[in-house]
């Protein structure tokens, strides 16, 4: 039995002071799951984030054989999968959390077959692992669907054999898996229209100091020569661009002065543009610090915003952006082309007090408000949840925001650093839960 937690916030208070950023989410993810390849040693991973999504994925580990230490207070995460030997998949775990399908290719690899009951994740749209499937049946494996939407994935023979493989959307949980699988395939692997997203490029770093073969990364065309073993390794992921962004959001929404440290400048260049353009200064004191600053008493201006895989504008900011733009000085579009659904934070906006609507072309259209009011909204995803945050504190006047587990899966103790900066943020209890929402659930 687990806690609902709440997050209850008196917005208004500009921000000041120093933070630093957590390691990427996204980025960490795969790195567990490949963890599972070696056959001897640990894998040691720094610095990686206490949250929601990564205990999930350590569940994840351990189920299926691996010997697991995470200690929470030096972020260090341990993995011994010497003993992996079940190749099933609970679906407790992996209906709610989208980063369970990475699991497939160390699994096959290791075992030479697994069993995926179903992958869950933000219900943002339709986000098909057909390509997965596909990619794995063409490098050999055996890929069947069951009627209760079970898929079981086998090898026909000892090792997979390269072959070239197109997506047809730049996933980047699509490009992991199949760099997975790949590394370990008897010859040369092409992967075209592979995601070129930092966390992949990142994944892509760990995998090559594993002992995988790539060459291509950063590019959309990833050439990779199969190995006979995969090794263990320490690694420190890259930082969480999206939650830069947040916190960068938030000094724009309330006004203020904050340092954000240990970031990656350059991941956030076009989201950092558009930042100045809505009139928030953004500088970069050193390569990896960003200093945001605006003037409380001076508005913003509106935005024009159309989300495309990297290095476009990406639509896990999206919403945090909507979110911003409420209190513009003026009319706001905003153009989602990633998830059809990714505009599930609008009613918690207009319930403060926000003037929009998604037009018949399904575009967000967002008319700038001098203020919002305080209200009660529940968080139904991870990027829904940091947008009703944003907007919170931006609120003169008490917000309260239910199922902050959802935020809590992609950022660690995020009420703890917008309180260090000066935000009035706390953390109550709400109600027990015997498990946390399966509703939309990065």
């Amino acid at each position: 039995m687990m806690t609902e937690w709440s997050f209850q916030v008196k917005g208004g208070n500009p921000l000041h002071g120093e933070v630093t950023a957590q390691r990427s989410k996204n980025a960490v993810l795969p790195m567990i799951a490949a963890a599972l390849i070696p056959k001897h040693g640990k894998t040691v991973l720094k610095d990686v984030p206490d949250i929601e999504d990564v205990r999930g994925a350590l569940e994840l580990a351990r189920i299926v054989g691996a010997e697991v230490i995470h200690d929470r207070q030096t972020h260090t995460v341990e993995i011994d999968a010497s003993g992996v030997n079940n190749p099933v998949l609970p679906p407790d775990i992996t209906q709610k959390m989208r980063g369970s399908v990475l699991f497939l290719a160390p699994l096959i690899m290791r075992l030479g077959s697994v069993e995926l009951p179903g992958s869950g994740g933000c219900n943002i749209g339709e986000r098909k692992i057909d390509f997965h499937h596909r990619g794995f049946a063409r490098l050999g494996a055996d890929v069947v669907y069951e009627d209760d939407g079970t898929t079981r994935i086998n090898l026909k023979r000892a090792k997979l054999t390269g072959t070239l493989l197109y997506l047809d959307m730049p996933s980047h949980t699509g490009t992991e898996n199949l760099m997975m699988a790949a590394s370990l395939a008897e010859g040369e692997t092409i992967i075209e229209n592979a995601s070129i997203e930092p966390e992949v490029v990142d994944f892509g770093h760990f995998l090559a100091q594993m002992g995988a073969k790539i060459e291509g990364l950063g590019t959309s065309t990833l050439i990779i020569t199969g190995v006979k073993d995969l090794h263990v390794t320490e690694y420190t992921p890259i930082p969480d661009r999206l939650v830069i962004g947040l916190l960068a959001m938030t000094t724009g929404i309330t006004g203020g002065d904050v340092v954000i440290r240990q970031t990656e400048p350059t991941h956030l260049r076009l989201v950092n543009a558009k930042l100045e353009q809505m009139g928030i200064q953004v500088t970069s004191p050193d390569k990896h610090t960003l200093r945001i600053q605006r003037d409380p008493n001076k508005h913003l201006a509106p935005i024009n915003i159309t989300t495309h895989p990297y290095p476009g504008f990406p639509t896990d900011l999206q919403p945090c952006i909507s979110a911003l733009s409420t209190v513009a000085d003026g009319k706001s579009y905003i153009r989602e082309r990633i998830f059809e659904n990714r505009y599930d934070f609008a009613d918690g906006l207009i319930s403060m007090g926000a003037d929009l609507i998604v037009s018949q072309s399904d575009v967000l259209i967002v008319n700038g408000v001098s203020h919002l009011k305080p209200a009660k909204v529940r968080a139904g995803s991870i990027r829904a949840g940091a947008a009703l945050l944003l907007a919170s504190l931006g609120v003169h006047g008490d917000v309260t925001i239910t199922n902050v587990y959802q935020i809590d899966r992609g950022h660690e103790r995020i009420e703890e650093h917008l309180q260090a900066l000066g935000a009035q943020i706390r953390r109550v209890e709400s109600k027990p839960a015997t498990q946390p929402s399966l509703e939309p659930v990065n």
